[in-house]
């Protein structure tokens, strides 16, 4: 999603790609000013680079735009004495910015005082309206299948009566990781199915079949639900769930699109000393990913093969493979054109025209990928309770692909366990790995391109807000000027260097909540 390939475009100006990067300062009447390479149209019609010079936003701005939006939430103090947080930050590289997130706690079982915790982002794209309906509806969605899962049969009343009556439960209503796993992907499909068929049935209860069948399409576009039901069909969304459940140490993580979840896990070593575990729990879903090029293939008739990912893009134009709503990857060609006619045109909005290659629609998906790790808590007083115990999850980060764009995931959990060592100040990258050593557990699929690893340069060790903290690290560390450059690009042109991105980090504490449960930023 970040890397487009640049559109020559009538009296319209793009930032050069990564590779043209150039700075240089000046101070103007008092204004600190740097100087960025831009392609504009040229008067022969053809592209030529030019030099435009943008104010470089003062370090109050800068320290304003990394906080004012990160928050801290203490969540559920758990039977077993953790006390379970998180911390959630964003910045905006769209204007208005396209990621959102949410968290919730759901009873595991009806009847259970034991919860459930929900935390989940989600990285739109053309428009922010998939990616704000999610953050509304998909928590409860998932915890609503996972309740009718376990009491299959059930009516809603019963469910309730049961939940109300606190009655003992019995153990045969536990789900196995797998039964969740299905839950999951089921509540993922069976929403997005919603999102894409609201514009379908919208128009059908407005006009008679005899109508559809000889093509006579209303205009329906003054109709209240109209856009309301259109913007979240045809802007898209990746999302990432993780379901913890301390009560029996699972933890789930529900998978669309390329949006990517790391666990931290401390891991005892011969020598006393310990080292961080990376866990990445998901696959980059896009079409550089084998498996996922293999999927779509096979879903698909043979003289598609070579068409239906094109430039690692689906169809040469979407990233992510896995998405809610992109209905223009969904759709026939038809129906594109029927609810075009009846809910934009009047509404002087065009859809974009299908593509070429799009024949055997859906070439996208919402079906998640569920990936399933015990927790392997540690007892909250330190001891190992099954004597064997080498290892115990600390931290699980959610994160849109902003943050993967400029950060590694074992980059990632060097950060976070640094952080929660209290390390302060700035470290260089090597004394960083010396002083949080890791080791490379499962590390997942890269659907990304691979733009190395940087050894030179510094982080930092400045912000209470982990999430705060990973952002920074992301857009220069150590070099607050590269920081200030990055963060005064202005949208859209800032799109060439930086994507929106979201982080949610979830850890736990030793002992009860003291005092009440907030939600502050920090």
């Amino acid at each position: 999603m970040l890397r487009r390939a640049w559109k020559p475009l009538t009296a319209s100006v793009a930032v050069a790609g990564p590779g043209y990067w150039y700075y240089s300062t000046r101070q103007t009447a008092g204004v600190e000013t740097f100087e960025l390479p831009v392609r504009q149209q040229g008067q022969d019609g053809k592209p030529v680079k030019v030099m435009r010079t943008f104010p470089l936003l003062p370090k109050s701005v800068i320290e304003t735009r990394l906080t004012e939006q990160a928050t801290f939430d203490t969540h559920y103090s758990s039977p077993d004495g953790r006390t379970w947080k998180s911390t959630t930050a964003r910045v905006a590289s769209n204007d208005p910015i396209e990621d959102a997130h949410a968290h919730g706690l759901h009873p595991r079982l009806p009847g259970s005082t034991d919860q459930r915790m929900f935390f989940a982002v989600m990285d739109g794209h053309a428009g922010f309206h998939t990616s704000q309906l999610l953050s509304k509806i998909l928590i409860p969605t998932v915890a609503l299948e996972l309740s009718q899962a376990a009491t299959p049969g059930s009516s809603v009343y019963e469910r309730v009566k049961l939940a109300l009556s606190f009655a003992a439960l019995d153990p045969s209503k536990e789900l196995t990781p797998d039964a969740t796993a299905r839950a999951v992907q089921k509540a993922f499909t069976d929403l997005d199915y919603e999102i894409i068929s609201a514009p379908l049935k919208l128009l059908v209860t407005n006009v008679d079949q005899n109508s559809l069948r000889k093509g006579l399409i209303p205009d329906l576009s003054q109709n209240p639900a109209s856009l309301p039901v259109m913007q979240p069909a045809m802007s898209g969304s990746c999302a990432i769930m993780a379901i913890l459940d301390p009560a029996s140490q699972d933890l789930h993580v529900a998978c669309t699109g390329d949006a990517r979840a790391v666990a931290g896990y401390w891991e005892e070593t011969a020598n006393g000393s310990g080292r961080w575990r990376v866990e990445v729990m998901s696959e980059d879903q896009t079409g550089r990913n084998p498996n996922e090029l293999k999927r779509i293939q096979s879903e698909h008739p043979p003289s598609e093969a070579d068409d239906v990912v094109r430039r690692g893009r689906i169809l040469g134009g979407l990233e992510p493979s896995r998405a809610f709503g992109d209905a223009r990857y969904k759709w026939p060609v038809p129906v594109q054109e029927a609810l075009n006619k009846a809910f934009l045109v009047g509404n002087n909005i065009q859809m974009r025209t299908p593509s070429q290659l799009l024949k055997t629609p859906p070439y996208v998906i919402a079906t998640p990928v569920v990936t399933h790790r015990k927790m392997t808590l540690s007892t909250a007083d330190g001891a190992d309770p099954t004597k064997s115990l080498k290892s115990s999850l600390k931290f699980v980060v959610l994160a849109t692909d902003g943050l993967w764009d400029e950060l590694s995931s074992k980059d990632v959990v060097s950060l976070v366990g640094g952080h929660l060592s209290g390390l302060k100040g700035t470290l260089s990258h090597d004394e960083l790995a010396r002083r949080v050593p890791t080791t490379e557990g499962s590390m997942g699929v890269q659907g990304k391109e691979d733009r190395g690893s940087d050894k030179s340069g510094s982080w930092a060790f400045v912000d209470d807000n982990i999430s705060s903290h990973l952002i920074r690290n992301a857009f220069g560390g150590g070099d607050e000027s590269a920081l200030r450059r990055k963060l005064s690009i202005p949208a859209p042109l800032s799109r060439r260097y930086r994507d929106d991105v979201t982080v949610t980090v979830v850890y736990w504490e030793d002992g009860p909540a003291k005092g009440e449960v907030t939600r502050a930023k920090l």
